[in-house]
């Protein structure tokens, strides 16, 4: 008998709405979850020492036995990055495109989990069902290989998520958008829309991934006499199958660096999508036996990261390799928001020692594997969404892709802005917003997960701010007696040796305070004691210096 239709879709974002990555959601009917996308963010400046940033969970802990799979859409960290640290607490069947299930089989070794995860291989085309669910492949481009859109039916409509696309007309695989069988779901009915909302901003079409195959043939004809570094995302083997044939054509061996980049080109060129021309790729320790104007490097580092393979070049680090006047790095990449300092740093260090640097804004080297206004515009009018839900984003974004949807004619009442945690309940004759679920960010610091929290971050940032007085004093609190003078350190407020005279009023005034508080408390304790030298040495830092260092008394008890 089949289920009668009494409950209604919740649809809850984990991640991927008011910032940008950390792509998860979670769509609920009745006992069955389904999860598409499971990514990670990277750190916000504020973030010290963090080093990524992955979706709060816990209602899908609460819910796990209600899960009946994650559904991927593509191979990006922002949508599949997760997936390792979430598999430590949930294990539900993963389903993704074979260039998405490699990249993430790559990433799993170098976890270790507590259960094989269960990896099948879908392609688009395909459908998969999944408790009430089922879930539709339907081919797409982006700037990674094997990217699909999903066509969810559930038991009250077809909810449609776009993950990340673009209209590529001449796309380097040889296969457009499948423009077709969107068409074909959107005049069958389609209950929500889920958009991507990455450049919803900006005007026009984006531009095709052949435009930067003009613009390498135009650097490699220029520039016969240099040796050229391109620097590009590692997941966009379209770009580096592109790099690699024009360097075969310009008769130069190309080298690769940079752990991701061999990776993911591994296991491109292991499942097909990449070929090789004969004898054209080289290791990189065999570069010196070529002339540099014989050699293209292909590096990671596009993102300015501090310990990438081009930020380890332009700061003379890089074990194999050392840049010059006789090298052109090129940059095929665009800033991701916040990263901009980073690429600015590596640029002008790049300068600094004779390099000739290109990047986007001299010369098409990049374009964008997100879709812009008209594209967006496009398949709103082909999926005919009765409600439409912005998603992948900050609100500036959000609200350019809700302004596209009202452009187009839907009704305000339609289009629903959501937030992490938040619940939107749909049926076939309403949507609307109901409460929350637990929702948030899950810090990653080296092994931890999870172990460093706002109250840490805070403690970081008043570190960085205004350093450390630590005050180490030896009590004996029977007797009420102090037995040694306070040692005092500093780091990060004063140089010690040129505030000798500062070190010894806090030495004294630490001191009297030890001796006021074991004076006059009847039941003194160590807390006490802290608390004590703890306040009176801040009020009188702040009056001397107008700082606010961390103050740390460390007291023992004889």
């Amino acid at each position: 008998m089949p289920k009668k239709e009494k409950s209604k879709l919740r649809v809850i974002p984990l991640g991927g709405l008011n910032e940008i990555g950390k792509n998860l959601t979670v769509l609920e009917y009745a006992d069955d979850i389904i999860i598409v996308d499971c990514g990670l963010g990277f750190p916000d400046e504020d973030m010290l020492g963090i080093d990524l940033v992955i979706p709060d969970i816990s209602y899908l802990e609460a819910n796990r036995d209600k899960i009946r799979g994650i559904v991927l859409t593509h191979g990006h960290e922002d949508h599949i990055g997760a997936i390792p640290y979430c598999l430590r607490q949930i294990n539900p069947p993963i389903y993704g495109t074979k260039l998405t299930l490699g990249i993430i089989q790559n990433k799993l070794q170098e976890h270790v989990l507590p259960v094989t995860p269960s990896l099948n291989c879908v392609r688009a085309g395909d459908t998969v069902r999944l408790g009430s669910f089922s879930v539709e492949f339907i081919h797409v481009n982006h700037s990674i290989a094997d990217a699909c859109c999903l066509a969810i039916n559930t038991p009250v409509g077809t909810v449609v998520h776009s993950g990340d696309f673009k209209l590529d007309i001449t796309p380097i695989d040889g296969e457009m958008m499948n423009l077709t069988r969107l068409g074909e779901i959107g005049k069958k009915g389609v209950l929500l829309l889920m958009c991507e909302s990455t450049n919803a901003e900006r005007p026009g079409y984006t531009p095709s991934e052949k435009k930067v195959g003009k613009s390498l043939e135009y650097i490699f004809t220029t520039n016969t006499q240099k040796r050229i570094v391109i620097a590009t995302f590692s997941s966009n083997v379209h770009r580096v199958q592109q790099i690699i044939n024009v360097s075969a054509r310009h008769g130069r061996k190309v080298a690769i660096t940079g752990r991701s980049m061999l990776n993911i080109i591994g296991a491109a060129v292991e499942l097909g999508y990449m070929t090789l021309p004969e004898g054209v790729l080289i290791d990189i320790n065999e570069i010196k036996r070529f002339k540099p104007e014989e050699i293209t490097l292909i590096t990671t580092g596009s993102q300015g990261e501090p310990m990438s393979a081009l930020y380890r070049m332009a700061f003379g680090d890089h074990s194999q390799i050392t840049l010059g006047t006789n090298d052109l790095v090129v940059l095929s990449s665009s800033a991701i928001p916040g990263n901009e300092k980073l690429v600015g740093r590596i640029i002008n260090e790049l300068s600094k020692n004779g390099v000739s640097v290109l990047h986007d804004a001299l010369v098409e080297v990049h374009v964008s594997g997100h879709a812009c206004q008209e594209e967006l515009k496009l398949l709103q009018a082909l999926i005919k969404p009765r409600y439409f839900m912005p998603v992948h984003g900050e609100y500036r974004h959000l609200e350019a892709n809700r302004q596209l949807a009202l452009e187009l004619g839907m009704e305000d009442r339609n289009i629903f802005i959501s937030d992490i945690g938040k619940v939107l309940e749909v049926d076939r004759k309403s949507a609307k917003f109901a409460g929350t679920v637990p929702a948030g960010k899950v810090l990653v610091d080296g092994y931890g997960v999870g172990d460093v929290g706002n109250i840490v971050l805070r403690d970081r940032r008043h570190l960085a701010q205004d350093g450390l007085i630590v005050v180490v004093a030896t009590v004996d609190t029977d007797a009420r007696l102090l037995l040694s003078e306070p040692d005092v350190v500093s780091r990060g407020f004063v140089y010690v040796r040129e505030s000798e005279e500062l070190m010894d009023e806090i030495r004294q005034l630490a001191t009297q305070a030890i001796s006021d508080c074991l004076e006059r408390c009847k039941n003194v304790d160590r807390m006490e004691l802290k608390t004590c030298v703890k306040d009176a040495l801040s009020k009188y830092l702040y009056a001397k210096t107008k700082r606010k260092p961390m103050v740390l008394p460390v007291i023992t008890n004889i």
